[in-house]
């Protein structure tokens, strides 16, 4: 079958088009169970609006396909199937559209996932769509600006459970399935949100539920139902207490910090297996990697680490699926988001207060890897089909784009970044937004030149170089200093300089700790009279606002007994 990319320039097309309504999709896992059986039944009705007369196309990677009826009229297969698109001729103002077909299990996590755990045999399955597989599983409009709202139905094997984005509202004997005796289960509509996000879990999973109870904006409660999942042979190390202890301080945290209630009902999390991404946003149902579960024990590094993802994957619930980028292009707008926030929330809501050590030591490194490679790109990238968002996903997006909101933040000031932020939300609630959208609110929030500043850091490539230079006399006393960037595109900088002493024991104690802003059409920043008559140790880019690498200069090299550093 022919898999087409869809391009920015077909999915602009196709969003002027149309405004999608709603899906109503039926998906028939009750054959799971059978290792032959390498197909599932999928059934989607889709309602949209569309300019009379317009012709346009629904997405499904499929295996087969038995019905395309539109507006109650069915149409020849043969004529309107065309490798993985499915042409829609002659819409009218407001269409109903379904499709019966086939589509195929995944073992590479793209998808609906199928998986024997050789423990016990027994069977689990799971999506994974990010960015465009939604489309293997049922027929859609795959891009990030057609949102709608799903009600999923669930056909399983009667002793499955089954987990959706909506609420589970019940189960009964399936009227029409694979296998006879099959239980479908009914889940609540979600609001409007991108495909990509939708989910479904289904399988004999390990199932714990508590809930979290939190002020809204109102001030008054509000009742999240939690839930974890975990396949069985992994239930004795499921850690619950740990992962719905920091889950509910991610949602006191969040909630006060964006001041906008959590938009999506409940907030479940499933470990599952053979996971090809570290974890998913999907709201109401966050699925992560069951490598976060710990049969051996667990370091608190690693217990970091995993608190680290699980806010990261909260964040989004806001940053990614309440406000969605249009297109690929702004990848940054959730990951970069997400990336930042799972440091700062675990900073400042857990146990796990050295999060940005961890991130500078780790990720930070990553980024500044693979920014000084040719594949190298900007924040904002060029994403000129789906097959090129597919590549996005790697240490610019998330690292460096988490390390320049670091310094967004020493730029623009902490209140103003979250008031941008709050007001965001307030603004783009359930829609999609670009780059421009968010530096609307960000330059309203705040008196700096926002939009300067993101033409020097999100449209660029590239590790900025800053020089430390420092002069002593000889009896170690400061003559000169200074901070001079030698990157052929300047960028303005917040940078922390700091200076220490030893104490009597010889242990180093901070003296003074200076923000200095570099502006780039100055080469050279004075720092002397900041730093003073006498500083042992001067560090560059102490707290690591800002990204760059940081070097002593000739002078320093020769004269400092210890020379500043990144």
């Amino acid at each position: 079958m022919v898999q087409s990319s869809l391009t920015r320039a077909e999915a602009t097309t196709r969003a002027e088009q149309i405004r999608v309504d709603s899906y109503d999709v039926t998906v028939d896992l009750s054959g799971a169970l059978d290792p032959d059986q390498m197909t599932f039944g999928s059934q989607a009705t889709v309602r949209f609006t569309a300019e009379d007369g317009a012709e346009t196309f629904i997405d499904f990677i499929h295996d087969s396909i038995s019905l395309v009826e539109l507006n109650g009229d069915e149409l020849d297969v043969d004529d309107v199937v065309e490798g993985s698109r499915i042409r829609l001729p002659e819409l009218e103002g407001a269409n109903e559209l379904t499709v019966v077909g086939r589509a195929l299990y995944s073992r590479s996590g793209e998808g609906m996932h199928r998986y024997v755990d050789p423990q016990d045999g027994n069977v689990y399955t799971y999506t994974q769509y990010e960015p465009a597989d939604c489309r293997r599983v049922f027929p859609v409009f795959e891009q990030p600006d057609l949102k709608a709202s799903f009600t999923f139905t669930v056909i399983t094997p009667p002793e499955w459970i089954a987990g959706s984005n909506g609420e589970h509202l019940g189960s009964e004997a399936a009227g029409t399935s694979d296998v006879p005796g099959a239980i479908a289960h009914e889940f609540a509509p979600t609001e409007r949100i991108s495909t990509y996000i939708t989910t479904i879990l289904a399988g004999p999973y390990t199932k714990v539920t508590d809930e979290w109870q939190g002020a809204d904006v109102q001030g008054e409660t509000q009742t999240v139902p939690l839930a974890l999942y975990c396949r069985r042979a992994l239930a004795e190390h499921l850690d619950s207490d740990e992962l719905f202890a920091v889950t509910k301080q991610g949602l006191d945290f969040f909630t006060e910090l964006f001041a906008f209630d959590y938009p999506f009902g409940k907030y479940e999390q499933a470990f599952v297996p053979e996971y090809n991404l570290g974890a998913m946003e999907n709201p109401g149902l966050v699925t992560l990697t069951e490598d976060y579960l710990f049969p051996s024990g667990a370091t608190r590094t690693q217990l970091a680490g995993r608190a680290n993802t699980m806010l990261h994957e909260m964040c989004h619930m806001w940053f990614g699926d309440l406000v969605t980028m249009k297109w690929w292009d702004d990848l940054w707008l959730k990951e970069s988001f997400a990336e930042f926030m799972g440091a700062y929330a675990s900073v400042r809501a857990t146990e796990y207060d050295d999060a940005w050590v961890a991130f500078a030591l780790g990720r930070k490194e990553w980024a500044y890897r693979q920014d000084q490679l040719p594949t190298t790109h900007p924040i904002v990238a060029d994403i000129v089909d789906l097959e090129a968002a597919r590549q996005n996903f790697d240490g610019i997006t998330y690292a460096k784009g988490a390390s320049v909101l670091k310094q967004l933040v020493a730029f623009v000031g902490e209140e103003a970044f979250i008031d941008a932020c709050r007001a965001y939300f307030r603004r783009y609630a359930f829609g999609n937004t670009d780059l421009n959208d968010f530096l609307t609110v960000l330059d309203e929030a705040c008196e700096a030149d926002v939009r300067s500043w993101a033409d020097a850091w999100l449209l660029t490539t590239g590790v900025p170089h800053l020089e430390a230079g420092v002069e002593r006399e000889p009896d170690g006393a400061i003559s000169a200093a200074a901070l001079t960037q030698t990157s052929d595109a300047p960028r303005p900088h917040v940078v922390a300089v700091s200076t220490y002493a030893p104490d009597n024991s010889g242990q180093l104690l901070l003296q003074r700790s200076t923000e200095v802003r570099v502006d780039p059409d100055e080469p050279t920043t004075d720092l002397a009279e900041l730093l003073g008559d006498t500083s042992p140790v001067v560090l560059v880019n102490d707290r690591d606002l800002t990204y760059c690498l940081a070097s002593p200069g000739a002078e320093a090299s020769a004269r400092s007994p210890t020379p500043p550093t990144s």
